[in-house]
């Protein structure tokens, strides 16, 4: 089994920034693919960026520009750094991981940006 918790969510106005961090733990030997998606209110959970081993990563056109991923392999963590954020971009953001074909979920941070 493994555990993803993340944390840095909170409330920002328009055009601030918030960084995102998520960190892996339990049976982590098998990670590959790392990444981030949202769910906002009354819509369906969408990806917003995703990093793999070599650090390949694949983002959302939406944030494209403004969000960026990266990641530790050594740390098992991942972390989402927002910048010139959007009151669109008001969501529950959630961690995910991919450990040996297995998905793994976090509990979800809450984004709320103010316009």
């Amino acid at each position: 089994q493994m555990q993803l918790v993340e944390s840095g969510g909170g409330l920002v106005q328009a055009g601030g920034s918030l960084r995102l961090s998520c960190a892996a733990s339990g049976s982590i030997f098998g990670i590959c693919l790392m990444g981030w998606y949202r769910q906002a209110p009354g819509k369906q959970r969408e990806l917003v960026a995703n990093i793999g081993t070599g650090s390949s990563t694949n983002y959302a056109d939406s944030v494209k520009g403004r969000f960026t991923i990266s990641r530790d392999n050594a740390k098992n963590t991942v972390d989402l750094q927002m910048n010139d954020l959007k009151p669109d971009d008001t969501a529950v953001y959630y961690c995910n991981a991919v450990n040996f074909g297995r998905l793994y979920w976090g509990q979800g941070t809450q984004v709320t940006v103010s316009s």
